[in-house]
């Protein structure tokens, strides 16, 4: 049992290169279903979060900054209301998807509580 894990035939000769590429290709393959993959689709998440807002969204950016887009610019900007009459000018990549949505979702339970 041990020489399986040495990568070792039992009778001590040269390791087993066909063991050898599906021990490679395990290890891509659990890195690739742990790592990149859930990265991606965190990626591709976030991308059409961006994509999406608009006027009037309650929105945190990843600083903390809790505030209602004012105005939604061109140039992959966005203005932001921290209080009444006063704005901040963010880019988009600055918005926290999963703080935003915690947010949103702490709002809506307790507008059903209500």
């Amino acid at each position: 049992m041990l020489s399986v894990f040495l990568m070792a035939s039992p009778d001590g000769s040269q390791p087993n290169s066909s063991f050898s590429l599906i021990m490679m290709g395990a290890i891509i393959l659990v890195f690739w279903l742990f790592m990149i993959r859930p990265q991606a689709k965190k990626a591709k998440d976030q991308k059409k979060f961006i994509e999406n807002l608009q006027k009037g969204d309650k929105i945190v950016t990843i600083a903390g900054i809790h505030g209602v887009i004012n105005k939604v610019n061109d140039d992959n900007t966005i203005q932001l209301e921290t209080n009444p009459g006063s704005y901040i000018k963010l880019e988009k990549s600055a918005i926290s998807l999963e703080w935003t949505q915690q947010l949103n979702k702490a709002v809506a339970t307790e507008a059903d509580k209500k």
